[in-house]
């Protein structure tokens, strides 16, 4: 199946479904040490995880970057599981990479506003994102998404760079997954308040239960 929006995150960081076959056949020999292997799992992650810490640490996205490739390199021998699978565990360590980095710093998050980064889907709402995207301009659009809360920018990026399902982003973040929804949904409708044009989101997800 087409990944939604592959026209407007085509470059950005977000692998697409053919990809994930040729990169789930890598996977194996990556983990069995193969360095081939592993350069093109990191060219095909590096960038979404870059953009995800630039949302979490801002300016030192790329050090932190490196601290978890780090690290992942280090357990990459201990992983089981397919390509969606990676995507989830790589990011939970660069989270924790990053919550380590905020709390030596003592400081809040800053999101930066670099030239290179993404506006996507949202949780069955592409529209608004590639409105954003295509009618702003990325950096613009990225301003947009930067003011939201954290919750709801991880959902964000999360979901739209980083190809997350909501059930795995909930597990990098610690959260069910309607939480993750929910967040995405209000990024979403955040977003098509803020957008200066003709933007209708998407109904609301299903939240029953869901706070």
């Amino acid at each position: 199946m087409t990944h939604p929006g592959a026209g407007a995150l085509s470059g950005l960081g977000v692998v697409m479904s053919g990809e994930d076959d040729e990169l789930a056949a890598m996977l194996p020999a990556a983990c069995a040490g193969d360095e081939t292997a592993f350069r093109i799992v990191y060219r095909a992650q590096h960038p979404a995880l870059l953009r995800y810490l630039t949302v979490l640490v801002g300016a030192d996205a790329e050090d932190v970057a490196s601290e978890a490739w780090l690290q992942i390199a280090r357990d990459l021998r201990t992983f089981r599981g397919d390509w969606d699978g990676f995507r989830g565990w790589s990011a939970t360590i660069a989270r924790h990479r990053a919550m380590d980095h905020l709390r030596r710093a003592r400081r809040r998050p800053i999101p930066a506003v670099p030239i290179d980064m993404v506006a996507a889907d949202l949780v069955a709402a592409q529209d608004t994102a590639e409105q954003v995207l295509e009618s702003l301009g990325t950096d613009a659009a990225v301003a947009l998404i930067a003011s939201l809360p954290r919750d709801q920018a991880e959902a964000v990026m999360l979901r739209a760079v980083l190809g997350l399902d909501a059930t795995s982003a909930g597990k990098v973040l610690g959260k069910r997954a309607g939480a993750v929804r929910t967040a995405a949904y209000r990024g979403l409708r955040t977003l098509a308040q803020r957008f200066p044009g003709p933007v209708t989101p998407e109904p609301a997800p299903a939240l029953r239960g869901v706070r």
